[in-house]
């Protein structure tokens, strides 16, 4: 099996061809087993009877001298494997002593010899019939050895009529022809029955692999329709995003020129009527000259002087410099300076590399968070220190002011500081970014926003 071609089938056929192969593999290793315990059972079945067959004859004559086996013991054994029933399934015969001594065997050679005491007669001697086929390399078996390749050797103990002991052992050898066809014939049931449980088990496989199959392959084609409409509904969520993101940054630029048209309406109109009316309030007084309510024409100038002024400062307020084609920290120095002249205040302004001007949402962002966290501290914190710090990366601009003052409950604020805060976050998460305040009593306010480079830019 090359490893290209097992490679190109799917999880199922590569687990069914590895299956196939460990039950070929099981099937082999169990058949030879059960081959193996059959022949092992035949013989030793066989073997078990004709042990007792044996002992039927033999007994009797062993128990009568089992120590010396005298002339005529020794003639009637000779007689019952040439003139018996015996003979024509014995071959050779032997009987041994509990010390391993032969005393009786066809070959008058043997007789009175000593061997050591193997495995099988050892066993024999503690009671057991142990049967094997056997290839006649033992000493003891040079006579066998003469006429046969193979036989099969049975040892089985004579026991004593009256206590049971075992006085002495036979050993008997009988053709394994007469065995063959049997353990042939169950040789062969025991393949039939590993092979055909085999084939059941890998067919049951087979049938459960390709049901499992089809459902994964079934799962498979849904996940792949839903991977697809996810793919379709991300692609429309990019589009969309990028919908959203021109329509914030648009939405941020938009905002800052209707501020400036407010700003420049509020300057025009209103702001410039009541300078007027001051400059006839001033033509009234001094018509007057002394005579009517002079003190009410002084309120009325004094109301007019200081609406005049609040006017001033909301379209001061309402009205952002240019920060088109600048670096974002370039845009916060300018929101810096705007607080420091109004203010009187200093602030420290510390920022990083900037190559690269940012696009107009971004600078108006900067700018303006900047301008109502130094313009919250100066009403609010009560700080003697305010610092700006602008690092810029690949993708975003990070935005810190900070100040020593009182601090405060973020949780807890509300009214115009509320408008305030909710003002500079909905700002920045407009272009996508993130907007945080940490502060606490006592312990100075951080406001911190990290603002996104990836804005589409704004045509006019």
């Amino acid at each position: 099996m090359h490893v290209p071609v097992f490679g190109k089938l799917s999880f199922a056929g590569q687990f069914l061809v590895l299956s196939l192969v460990i039950l070929v593999g099981g099937m082999l290793t169990i058949g030879l087993w059960v081959q193996s315990a059959v022949e092992e059972a035949v013989v030793n079945r066989t073997s078990g009877v004709t042990a007792l067959y044996v002992d039927s004859f033999v007994g009797p004559i062993v128990q009568a001298s089992p120590g010396d086996l005298s002339t005529d013991d020794k003639r009637r054994l000779d007689q019952l494997i040439s003139h018996t029933a015996l003979g024509s399934q014995i071959v050779s015969f032997k009987i041994w002593s509990p010390d391993g001594e032969i005393l009786y065997s066809p070959n008058p050679e043997l007789v009175g010899r000593t061997f050591e005491v193997e495995e099988h007669l050892g066993r024999a001697l503690d009671g057991e019939v142990v049967a094997e086929v056997t290839s006649l390399d033992e000493p003891e078996n040079e006579f066998e050895r003469q006429r046969w390749d193979t036989l099969i050797e049975t040892y089985a103990p004579i026991r004593h009529e009256g206590s049971g002991a075992v006085v002495a052992v036979s050993e008997f050898y009988t053709l394994p022809d007469a065995l063959a066809d049997e353990i042939r014939s169950a040789r062969i049931r025991g393949w039939a029955i590993v092979g055909i449980a085999t084939v059941i088990m890998y067919l049951l496989l087979v049938g459960m692999t390709r049901a499992a199959s089809n459902t994964i392959r079934r799962q498979q084609l849904q996940l792949e329709g839903k991977v697809t409409d996810l793919r379709t509904a991300l692609q429309r969520n990019r589009q969309l995003q990028g919908k959203v993101g021109k329509a914030a940054a648009r939405t941020t630029a938009l905002n800052e020129r209707f501020l400036r048209r407010v700003s420049a309406d509020i300057h025009d109109g209103p702001a410039q009527d009541v300078a007027l009316a001051l400059l006839r309030i001033e033509d009234i007084a001094a018509a007057a000259n002394g005579n009517g309510d002079f003190e009410d024409i002084a309120i009325l100038r004094t109301a007019l002087d200081s609406a005049l002024g609040d006017l001033r400062a909301i379209t001061h307020g309402l009205r952002s410099p240019n920060v088109e084609g600048i670096a974002p920290c370039d845009a916060a120095k300018r929101a810096v300076a705007d607080f420091e002249r109004i203010s009187g205040e200093s602030v420290v302004v510390e920022c990083g590399d900037e190559p690269e001007p940012a696009p107009l949402p971004v600078n108006i962002t900067v700018y303006r968070v900047v301008q109502e966290s130094l313009a919250n501290s100066l009403k609010h914190a009560g700080a003697a220190r305010r610092l700006v710090r602008i690092t810029v990366d690949d993708t975003a601009v990070d935005l810190e002011v900070r100040d020593d003052g009182i601090g405060f409950d973020p949780s807890g604020v509300s009214g115009v500081a509320t408008l305030g805060l909710a003002g500079m976050r909905e700002r920045v998460e407009l272009l996508g970014g993130s907007f945080s305040v940490v502060s606490s009593q006592h312990a100075g306010t951080s406001v911190r926003a990290r603002i996104p480079l990836a804005v589409v830019t704004v045509d006019d």
